[in-house]
Parts: C-alpha cells; structure tokens; sequence
C-alpha cells in the first residue's frame, strides 16, 4: 500500500528544532500496516526506525543468527506462558532472546527520537524511566485480510484468517508475558488508531502531530 507523505509534508525541518521529541514506539494486530505506518512516520519526522536493526543488534550480543532470533521472537504459546505462571520454570532461549532485544532497544532509545516497532518496547521504556509515545495500530478483520494476503502472496481466505489469528494470539501472549500488560489495552498506550477506517496516511498525520505536540 504506498503512502502519500505530503500528508507531513515539512515535519521533517521543523521536528528537527523540537528538543523534547520522545521515542516512539508502535505496537499492532498482524495486517493493521504498523510497520508501513511506523517507516513513514520515521521518514516524515527525519528521525530512525528501528525493527530489523533490534534483531541484528541482538543475534551479535547474543553469537546467534538472526534468522534464529526471528523464528523465536515475539512467540510464545499459551502453554509456556500458563506454565511460567504456575511454575519457577528455567531460564530459556525465549527469555534470553527478550534479554538481548531488551538491551538493544534501551541503547537505541538512549541515542535519540525513534520510532520502534514491537517487542514490548513501550514496557521496556517506561521501566527505564525513557518517556515515550505510545501507539498501538488495529484493524477490522477483512482490511487486514487483505494486507495479510498481500504479505502471504495468497488469496486463501481460510490460510489468511487462520495466520492472522495465529499471530496475533501470539503477540498478545508474548506481550502480555515479558511486559505485565495486556496486548491492545487503551490504558497502555498513548494512542490507539483503526488503520482500517482511517487509512494509512491518517494515522502517519495523527502520529506525527502527536509527536510534535507532547
């Protein structure tokens, strides 16, 4: 889906003389474009965004591929999760996985105005005392569809539901785990915007002039 950046159009100067700009970081259903939105929102505010650069800083302070790192983030089954509740279970690879994002997300805040996506960045932040702006991107379930199709590269409307529901069931689970708050919850976020019923390029104009006025 392309964006229209006119929609910023000159934020990119003017954000710069703005010395009290915080990090952002953008939580979403699977399909609602918040990596889309976020990278926009980045270019239009002439600051860095950062999801890939979590993984690669991790997989070196950790001496594991990245690739191993992306198979495991952001998952954790509804099984693993009731049991660490119940159970003093062991330090895994999941938690160690969490360690190292954790690290990189903190030293990447600590450089400046950001955008981060995921990885229960706005948890991570507000522990450490780094204010934030906090959104978090949903959808309808057939706008999202769609996207999750174009990412998929199928038109299945069952394999689409079906990995929608997988994902997010997933991100709510691993959220909900490493960060004490519940996924998709307007009491932990800044900002919650329907991508679906307002479209990509409102919600990279709302975000932006969110930024620019706390």
């Amino acid at each position: 889906m392309q964006l229209k950046f006119e929609l910023c159009s000159g934020m990119m100067a003017k954000n710069r003389e703005v010395p009290n700009m915080k990090v952002i970081t953008l939580s979403r259903e699977y399909g609602a474009g918040g990596h889309t939105i976020g990278e926009a929102v980045a270019k239009a505010l002439g600051i860095e965004f950062y999801d890939r650069d979590i993984i690669r800083a991790a997989a070196k302070a950790g001496g594991m591929e990245a690739e191993q790192i992306e198979r495991q983030e952001e998952t954790l089954t509804g099984a693993q999760s009731f049991l660490r509740n119940i159970t003093p279970i062991g330090y895994d690879q999941k938690d160690a996985i969490f360690d190292y994002e954790k690290q990189a997300i903190l030293e990447l805040a600590a450089k400046g105005p950001c955008v981060i996506l995921g990885r229960c960045a706005d948890a991570i932040l507000s522990e450490a005392g780094i204010p934030s702006l906090d959104i978090f991107v949903y959808g309808d379930e057939d706008s999202r569809a769609v996207r999750v199709g174009e990412l998929l590269g199928t038109t299945d409307d069952e394999e689409i539901r079906r990995e929608m529901k997988k994902t997010d069931h997933a991100r709510r689970t691993y959220y909900t785990t490493y960060s004490g708050r519940h996924w998709g919850d307007y009491r932990s976020f800044d900002l919650m915007l329907d991508s679906g019923a307002l479209g990509y390029d409102a919600c990279v104009r709302l975000i932006c002039d969110a930024a620019r006025s706390v």
